[in-house]
């Protein structure tokens, strides 16, 4: 950047310079939040699904339970009921109202591609609202 400070009579000569401060500023800004939040968009650590520490929730009165067992035997409360025959019982047992939750207890030695076919069969008869039943543990 040039400035004169006595201009005289003649015009003030513009200069054609591009001040690219501002542009490198932004660019390591940019180029620091990409590399804070790169690691974080991918996840590759092992974990163990079963057992949760969230704070319980109030229940419902009479609460619609559907058990997976690890022999993959179901049961809606205490009564066993075949994977075709699911969607009957769980609208028999809502009384068709399909926006109830579903508390869901899993084994912890069920696969989780059958548990996520149980939960593709809730979502085929209409029932959305899944709430998954963990043991409650002490918090650290």
């Amino acid at each position: 950047m040039s400035a004169r400070i006595d201009h005289g009579d003649e015009p003030v000569a513009e200069t054609h310079e591009i001040n690219v401060t501002p542009f490198i500023d932004v660019m390591l800004v940019l180029l620091i939040i990409f590399m804070v939040a790169a690691p974080l968009a991918t996840t590759n650590v092992p974990v163990e699904l079963p057992g949760a520490n969230a704070e319980p929730r109030s229940r419902p009165d009479q609460p619609i339970v559907v058990t997976l067992q690890a022999d993959l035997g179901l049961s809606l409360g205490e009564k066993p009921v075949r994977r075709d025959a699911l969607a009957a019982a769980l609208d028999e047992a809502s009384g068709g109202h399909r926006d109830e939750a579903i508390y869901l207890k899993a084994d912890k030695s069920v696969d989780y591609g059958d548990l996520m076919d149980l939960m593709n069969r809730f979502r085929e008869a209409g029932y959305l609202k899944i709430a998954l039943v963990g043991r409650e543990q002490d918090r650290p």
